[in-house]
């Protein structure tokens, strides 16, 4: 599978193009809105989220609820935009009138200066509108196509928030179920209800200085069988793709996989999962240490990914920076933004490991169909019990 995103962060709509989806497969516009949603809640968002809305619209690819085979096209219209038309227009303006909302005053930080300078834009909005984390919308909404697709062959995912600044959350380990259920009444996503009030209590505290703040985020994925990805080459081994993911969304800086960089401080025989069998499940690990991953393949344990997201760099108490017009120092400008994504940030995180799952799922057994796909599922998971 892969698929395209398009639109700007105030143009009329996001779109994606998801290419490789089996033909079959029921689709429910429900619950990719029930995602979207869940991208649009949390402690700590901007205004904008009390202007949009965001629902899906499938333009092609499915009928009368299930998967043809054939591209699907899903959009996610801007409700804002009806105050950008001019700004935002795709047809030529007068003369003068593109100064409009310039932005010459890059944020630090941002995709700003780098991008006007590779793509020769003297208007940094034509780089600001398309590295606006906007874009993840329509990647939450692929995501939960390929949430859909997992969920036929038994495959939950659930996300959490472990960190925000300061406040490190207790760790608590509680099933999948409780895990999803609770997130999902915590404002800030996380399941230690003592560390909950003082990452408000942060959130609230840098709102009110101008200021942001970054976090960290854990997705879990359980019911993955053993063997997707592959050892053969670099980019066939799935906890690299995972990685690769998780970087690729705005703000994030650092990704782990089990227990990631804490294994630089143990021994051999502290992190490596002793294996086991019984004859009811095969092959499984006394422990998960490794993350579900070991030589680029899924060992049968559950996937866990960890991701470092850095205080939003749109700041209302903006750092320095220089004007590309008059080379002067001015503070940087200001857009519309959150004081902290974190929680929401949490929620892409889910979108994204659930599309690099569901590609390798696709990847490893025959996928034209779902019928087809099911078959081989199950032939392939009693072959590795009985391995």
């Amino acid at each position: 599978m892969r698929y395209l995103t398009a639109g700007e962060s105030h143009g009329p709509q996001l779109t994606a193009i998801i290419e490789g989806v089996p033909s079959n497969l029921p689709i429910s516009i429900e619950e990719i809105n029930e995602q979207l949603a869940r991208r649009q809640k949390g402690h700590g968002r901007g205004r904008r989220m009390q202007i949009e809305k965001d629902q899906v619209k499938i333009l092609s690819g499915v009928r009368h609820g299930y998967t043809t085979g054939a591209p699907i096209t899903l959009v996610v219209e801007n409700k804002d935009w009806t105050h950008w038309q001019g700004i935002m227009s795709a047809e030529p303006v007068e003369e003068g009138a593109e100064e409009k909302r310039r932005v010459s005053r890059p944020r630090p930080g941002h995709a700003d200066l780098n991008g006007a300078i590779k793509y020769h834009q003297r208007d940094m909005r034509n780089i600001l509108e398309r590295s606006s984390a906007r874009e993840t919308t329509v990647r939450v909404a692929v995501g939960a196509v390929a949430r859909q697709l997992l969920a036929q062959f038994g495959i939950r995912i659930g996300g959490q928030v472990l960190q925000i600044n300061e406040i490190v959350a207790k760790r608590q380990e509680v099933s999948l179920d409780e895990l999803i259920a609770r997130t999902e009444e915590s404002p800030v996503r996380c399941l230690d209800k003592e560390a909950e009030p003082l990452m408000m209590a942060a959130i609230d505290k840098a709102k009110e200085d101008g200021d942001s703040l970054g976090g960290t985020v854990e997705v879990i994925v359980e019911g993955v069988p053993i063997g997707l990805g592959s050892h053969v080459q670099w980019d066939r081994k799935l906890d690299g793709r995972l990685a690769q993911a998780i970087m690729s969304i705005q703000a994030f800086k650092g990704v782990e996989i089990g227990i990631g960089f804490e294994a630089a401080g143990l021994k051999g025989s502290q992190v490596h999962d002793e294996i086991i069998w019984n004859e009811e499940t095969g092959y499984s690990r006394k422990t998960n240490r490794a993350g579900g991953l070991e030589g680029g393949m899924t060992t049968g344990m559950p996937v866990v990914v960890r991701g470092v997201m850095k205080p939003i760099p749109t700041l209302y108490k903006p750092l320095m920076s220089v004007d590309i017009d008059s080379r002067e120092p001015f503070s940087a400008s200001i857009e519309r933004s959150d004081s902290c994504a974190v929680p929401a940030a949490s929620v892409v995180a889910e979108a994204v490991v659930a599309w690099e799952i569901a590609s390798a799922m696709c990847e490893k057994f025959p996928s034209d169909s779902l019928d087809d796909m099911e078959e081989n599922v199950r032939q392939y998971r009693a072959y590795t019990e009985k391995f």
